[in-house]
C-alpha cells in the first residue's frame, strides 16, 4: 500500500518515561486523525524494559543504578541505553496492512536494508522475532498496537555498552550473544546509522514524503492530543 508522508522526529537523547508519555499522546492522536504517521528516532538513558506478558525471572542481576519499567509491549526483557538506536513507530495500519506479523517482517526488513548499507549482511531467524548477524543479536523489536495504530517499536545496537546485556536473559532467549555494529566493525554514530534506517524504513512502507521534526514540534502535538481529550 501506498502511504504518503511520514514525519520522522530526531530526538536525541530522551528519558525512557518521558517517550513513553510522548508516544502515547502521539497514539491518541493519530488514532483520531490529528497527526499523520511518525518516526521516533533517538537513544534512551540506561534502562531494562519488561514486555506485558515478561517473566521477571529473566532479570539476572538489578544495578541498583538502573531502573526497570514494565510497559504494554510484546516481548520479554531488553537493554536500553547510550549508542544504541531506538525507533518508535507510530502508524496507523489499515487495509491489507492490518498484518501484525507482516508489519514486524517490515520493520526487520528496514534495520536488515539498513546495516547492508554500511556493509554488515545481516538476517531473521525461524520463529523469533529481531535481527541476527551470524548467531549474534543486534537488533530487538517489541511492539504495541492499539485499535490498529503502531507503538513501541525497535532498538538497534550501534556503539551500546553489550556488557550490560550480562544481567538480564536478552529477550528471553537462553544463550542469547548480543552484538553491535561497533563489535562487528563499524564505526558509523547513531544518527548516522539513523539516517540508513530512516531512509529504508521510507521505502519499505511506501512512503512518498518525508518530513522531519524536532522535540518541541512534537511536544506541541502531544499537547494539542491532551487538550482535546481533557
Amino acid at each position: 500500500m501506498k502511504r504518503k508522508a511520514l514525519t520522522v522526529g530526531r530526538l536525541g537523547t530522551v528519558d525512557y518515561l518521558q517517550a513513553l508519555e510522548l508516544q502515547e499522546r502521539l497514539l491518541i492522536a493519530r488514532q483520531q486523525e490529528q497527526v499523520g504517521d511518525m518516526l521516533l528516532l533517538l537513544e534512551h538513558p540506561h534502562v531494562y524494559t519488561l514486555g506485558r506478558g515478561a517473566s521477571e525471572s529473566f532479570i539476572l542481576t538489578q544495578p541498583a543504578e538502573i531502573p526497570v519499567h514494565r510497559v504494554s509491549r510484546g516481548g520479554e526483557v531488553t537493554y536500553h541505553g547510550p549508542g544504541q538506536l531506538i525507533g518508535y513507530p507510530i502508524l496507523k495500519l489499515e487495509g491489507a496492512d492490518r498484518d501484525v506479523h507482516g508489519y514486524l517482517r517490515k520493520l526487520e526488513e528496514s534495520i536488515i536494508c539498513g546495516l547492508r548499507l554500511c556493509g554488515i549482511e545481516s538476517s531473521r531467524r525461524e520463529r523469533l522475532t529481531g535481527v541476527w548477524i551470524g548467531s549474534r543479536k543486534v537488533a530487538s523489536i517489541g511492539v504495541g498496537i492499539k485499535r490498529w495504530v503502531t507503538w513501541h517499536g525497535f532498538a538497534v545496537n550501534v556503539a551500546t555498552d553489550l556488557t550490560r546485556f550480562d544481567s538480564i536473559v536478552p529477550c528471553g532467549i537462553e544463550g542469547c550473544a548480543m552484538t553491535s555494529l561497533a563489535r562487528e566493525g563499524t564505526s558509523l554514530s547513531v544518527d548516522q546509522f539513523a539516517d540508513l534506517v530512516e531512509q529504508e524504513f521510507g521505502a519499505e512502507f511506501g512512503y512518498s514524503e518525508m518530513n522531519t521534526a524536532g522535540i518541541s514540534e512534537l511536544m506541541d502535538m502531544r499537547n494539542s492530543s491532551a487538550a482535546i481529550h481533557a
